[in-house]
């Protein structure tokens, strides 16, 4: 549910990944700070504020739409930008930029810059993973919360892992918090359970979108739980 057919048919994983942000006062073409004004409009008492950011806001508390995103941070993705005079290759992390480092944007791509390609690495070939994201309907729609989570179990403890998730920051959210619980540790409900509440230690919910954090200690725990398994 990454997209509708229609949009799997016709677009690709680059538009997914460059998608501009989720704001309805920003898609309007309200003066807000991602415009260049001087407001965020979803950060007021009156905003309607959702769908918004739990977690790292500075001035703007839109989030990324993509889906694949966290994926992709998960496997650690390498993105491959083209100008006209050069070629540079980064990570996903760095690909996905916040509103500290450029709040008029959501990635790392720059004029005259072009994505053309997306390079996954033999890293996590052998992992398990899982990824599982929550929308207002069970048609297509862009997510709430995402997760997804890559974890390596050797000698039934997990060896390695490495867990985002979308749609609670401007960028995929990577849980190096919950990686570090999880690691070393068999597989095991109560484990789960505390990677969970782990992951939503220092959100910051607005208005309208305080439900997001046990949605996303939920689909955090079941992540581990499934993926450790």
């Amino acid at each position: 549910r990454v997209a509708s057919p229609q949009i799997r048919n016709t677009g690709t994983i680059g538009g997914n990944v460059n998608q501009d942000a989720r704001c309805i006062y920003y898609r309007y073409g309200l003066p807000c700070y991602r415009a260049g004004g001087n407001t965020c409009f979803a950060d007021t008492p009156e905003g309607v504020n959702r769908e918004h950011a739990l977690f790292d806001s500075d001035r703007c508390v839109a989030v990324s739409p993509s889906d694949t995103a966290p994926a992709l941070v998960v496997l650690d993705a390498k993105f491959v930008i083209r100008s006209t005079k050069a070629e540079r290759v980064i990570g996903a992390e760095e690909f996905f930029v916040g509103p500290r480092t450029d709040i008029t944007h959501l990635t790392s791509v720059q004029p005259q810059e072009l994505l053309t390609a997306i390079r996954i690495p033999k890293t996590w070939a052998n992992s398990r993973f899982y990824f599982e994201k929550v929308a207002d309907r069970n048609s297509w729609d862009f997510a709430l919360v995402n997760v997804a989570a890559a974890v390596v179990v050797n000698n039934g403890s997990v060896e390695r892992a490495r867990v985002a998730c979308g749609g609670v920051s401007a960028v995929p959210r990577r849980l190096t918090v919950v990686e570090e619980v999880i690691k070393g540790k068999s597989q095991d409900a109560d484990i789960a359970k505390i990677a969970g509440q782990a992951a939503v230690r220092g959100a910051k919910p607005l208005n309208y979108n305080q439900f997001k954090i046990p949605l996303m200690a939920n689909l955090v725990t079941r992540a581990v739980r499934e993926a450790a398994a």
